[in-house]
Order: C-alpha cells, then structure tokens, then sequence
C-alpha cells in the first residue's frame, strides 16, 4: 500500500527543523516505511488504527513503541516533540482534519513541530471504502495558520503532493 511513497525527503527536509533525538509520533505508521527512516535519528512511536499494521510493524521492527490510534482523537497522555504523517491525513474529512489538528496541538510539547503531506488538489472522493481528500495551499493555510507557523513549497516529487510543517 505505501510501495512508492516512503517519505524519505519529506524527513530530510524535516531534520532541519528538529534535533536529533526528538521525540516523534507517526500518525498511521502503515507497514513502518517512514518509522523506520525517523527512528533513524529520533526516539519513535508509532501509530495505527490497523492492529494488522501495527503488529506487522511489532515483527519486522522489534523495540518500536506502538500505539493504537486514531488519527482523529489521538487518546494518548503520551507528549511529542513532533507529529509526523506521510499522506495519511487525507482521508480525514475537513471536520475531521481540524479535530485532528486540536489534538495535535494537545499532544505537542512546548515548541512542537508538525509536519505532514497532503495530496494536492481539489478531489474528494472514496475508493474501496476510503476517503480520499486532497488540498491546496489556501485550504491548508485556512486549517492550520491559526496554530502554526506554515512553510509551504516543500514540493517533493512529481507526484504532486504539499507538505506542511509548522512550529506551535
């Protein structure tokens, strides 16, 4: 499912804005893709709202920290130096994208960074059960520049997709 789409740009340009040793949640961690590139360089946890994932995740990748999460509420007490997503949060619904970002904002230490990728576009639609909701910049900015400093132009492939990272 994530075949192609690892985010290994998307965290270079992240390490710019985060020392090493962060404390990082990936948001719908997947098979573990972009986990195993941030703990590389960060103390990870992982996240899912797929126990299958998140035990595939426990077999190929043992000592990661995992939680069950859904992506929108985010039930952890547990506090982040950064949340992280590589095209997950697409298949929020608007509504659902600023509860997330509520939580988000919960579950950051003091200075904590976002950053997550979006599809760009104006689509919405559901496949196989999915949602899949695709944004541009002035949709992302309306959503999250109330809370975060907002650095756009982070284009990373040709896939056409945004990132945003932001500093509460």
């Amino acid at each position: 499912m994530a075949e192609g789409y690892d985010g290994h740009d998307l965290i270079e340009k992240l390490k710019k804005f985060l020392p090493d040793n962060s404390l990082v949640l990936e948001l719908g961690s997947g098979p573990g893709t972009d986990l195993k590139i941030l703990s590389e360089t960060n103390t990870v946890t992982g996240s899912d709202f797929s126990q299958y994932f998140l035990n595939y995740i426990a077999n190929n990748q043992p000592g990661i920290d995992l939680l069950l999460l859904d992506a929108i509420t985010i039930d952890t007490k547990k506090k982040f130096d950064c949340i992280y997503s590589n095209k997950v949060l697409q298949h929020l619904n608007n509504d659902e994208l600023i509860q997330s970002l509520h939580r988000q904002m919960a579950a950051l230490n003091e200075n904590g960074i976002i950053c997550h990728s979006f599809w760009k576009g104006e689509d919405c639609y559901e496949m196989d059960g999915a949602l899949f909701n695709h944004h541009l910049e002035e949709n992302l900015d309306e959503f999250f520049s109330s809370h975060f400093e907002i650095g756009f132009g982070l284009i990373l492939s040709l896939t056409m997709y945004w990132s945003i990272q932001g500093i509460i």
